[in-house]
C-alpha cells in the first residue's frame, strides 16, 4: 500500500500542520513517511502546499509529479494540481473561495463543505481537520487512533484541551463529504 498526497490552499489554514499530522499517524503505524512541505515566504495568506506519502515499503524520493489523492482548499491551488491527480485517483476541495470547479472526468472528485460547517457547528480553528476527516472516510490510510496520537504529538501541550474538538470534526468531514 502507498498512497501519495498533496493537500494545498493558503497559508493559515492548516494544510501543513494536516500534512504533519498525516505523517505521524503513519510514523505510529510503521510505515514509511515523507513529509514535503512547500510555501512562500509570507506564510500565512501566500500559498502553501505540502507531500506526504505513506508506504509500506521504502520511499524512493519525496519528490512527485502525480497524486493519488489532491485536497485543494483555494482556487490558485485547483488551478495547479488537478491536472495532476493520477488517472482514477481522489480530489478533494472545499468551493469555499472556489470560482471554477473541478472538471476532470477521469477522477473521482468530492465536495466537503468544511469552512461552512466549521463556523456553524463552532470548529474554527479545526477546519483543516474535517478535511482530514472527509479524507480519511474515502482513504482510510491511518486509524482514526493514530491521527489523534498524532494530532497529540504535533499541538503544543498548552493545545491539549482542542483535542476533544478536533476528534469531532474528524468525524463531522467523515459525515459530510460527497461526491460530486
Amino acid at each position: 500500500m502507498k498512497q501519495e498526497i498533496i493537500i494545498a490552499g493558503f497559508g493559515g489554514q492548516g494544510v501543513l500542520s494536516m500534512g504533519k499530522i498525516l505523517a505521524y499517524s503513519g510514523l505510529m503505524e510503521d510505515k514509511e513517511v515523507c513529509w514535503f512541505p512547500s510555501y512562500g515566504p509570507e506564510q500565512r495568506g501566500g500559498t502553501a502546499n505540502v507531500t506526504v506519502i505513506l508506504s509500506d515499503e521504502k520511499i524512493s524520493s519525496p519528490v512527485l509529479n502525480e497524486y493519488d489523492i489532491a485536497i485543494i482548499l483555494n482556487q490558485p491551488s485547483l488551478d495547479k494540481f488537478e491536472k495532476a491527480v493520477k488517472k482514477g485517483g481522489i480530489l478533494i476541495f472545499d468551493d469555499y473561495g472556489i470560482i471554477h470547479a473541478p472538471t476532470r472526468k477521469d477522477i473521482r472528485i468530492f465536495k466537503i463543505d468544511a469552512m461552512n460547517t466549521a463556523v456553524s457547528e463552532g470548529y474554527e480553528k479545526a477546519f483543516n481537520m474535517i478535511v482530514l476527516g472527509g479524507m480519511l472516510k474515502l482513504s482510510p490510510i491511518v486509524s482514526l487512533e493514530s491521527v489523534m496520537r498524532g494530532l497529540k504529538k504535533s499541538l503544543p501541550e498548552r493545545h491539549h484541551k482542542l483535542l476533544p474538538i478536533n476528534e469531532k470534526a474528524i468525524l463531522k468531514g467523515m459525515e459530510i463529504i460527497q461526491e460530486t
